[in-house]
């Protein structure tokens, strides 16, 4: 892994900070990106509370908290990322935005640079597509929040190479991270399986066979689940839960893929889970 040095990071929302803290711990210097300026500070104002409390926890010492720490500088200028041996991108989940800013990084991040995706359903291809190094391009799918979560999908489109896949996979591996490589396929391995059990709870609600309440008891024991559906789509967020099975249905065209009504009037509604205040439960 002598070749990744420094890794960019580009958004600044719960997963860019994620990555972030992930990759400073494995001893990587990391450069986050925000939009605004106030977004880069918070980033590191939060990467400062949750090193603080693993500190507080007796999780890290105090030295080593002050080397991540060391490691991490935000900004809001895209060409900071320059010199990075590895982007990845943590936007919001749009195929437009996404290729738009691919298009934007292809001429920045220097031609030995590796541009990666965290998306957890789009086509990686297209987004390679938009660069000139289309080879280099794959993707690399932490989950959420991704310092907790062991497993990382890295998502090989039929462009890549087989160097930036190894690279790719041995990242994710020097990052404490179980590394699972797949094809770019709409929802990869876990979401395309997970996200027709989460609809079909929903429907399982509508048609009236139990509460929301019972249906997340019931998967929890009897499943051993550490959650049930409806507390896990409120997590995930329902805007992000009914834009991954839109995807999904527009790839494989599975009535188990095509979001339920209550679905989409919750999100029309605005409740959009824990973010919002309130989904399928208050908060």
């Amino acid at each position: 892994m002598s070749d990744i040095q420094t890794v960019g990071v580009v958004g600044s929302g719960i997963m860019g900070s994620g990555l972030a803290e992930v990759a400073a711990k494995s001893g990587y210097h990391v450069i986050v990106r925000s939009r605004t300026r106030a977004g880069a500070d918070a980033v590191v104002a939060g990467l400062t509370t949750s090193l603080d409390r693993q500190v507080a926890r007796k999780k890290i010492s105090q030295a080593e908290r002050d080397d991540v720490l060391g490691r991490v500088c935000a900004t809001d200028h895209l060409g900071r990322l320059a010199d990075c041996d590895l982007v990845i991108e943590s936007v919001v989940e749009d195929l437009d935005v996404k290729r738009e800013l691919f298009a934007e990084l292809e001429q920045i991040v220097k031609p030995s640079g590796i541009l990666a995706t965290n998306t957890s359903t789009l086509p990686v291809v297209e987004m390679a597509m938009a660069t000139q190094r289309p080879d280099q391009v794959c993707g690399i799918h932490f989950f959420n929040p991704a310092p907790a979560m062991s497993l990382v999908e890295v998502i090989r489109p039929i462009t890549a190479s087989d160097d930036t896949i190894k690279t790719a996979m041995a990242f994710a591996t020097t990052c404490g991270k179980d590394a699972v490589e797949v094809v770019d396929r709409a929802g990869f391995v876990v979401n395309a399986l997970l996200f027709p059990y989460l609809n079909n709870a929903v429907r399982m609600y509508e048609n009236g066979t139990a509460t929301i309440e019972d249906i997340d008891t019931a998967m929890k024991g009897g499943c051993n689940f550490p959650m049930g559906p409806f507390a896990l789509l409120d997590l995930v967020g329902l805007d992000t839960s009914l834009a991954i099975l839109d995807a999904l249905y527009a790839e494989f065209r599975d009535p188990n893929y095509a979001a339920v009504p209550t679905l989409r009037r919750k999100v029309a509604a605005g409740q959009l889970g824990r973010k919002s205040g309130r989904g399928f439960y208050a908060y």
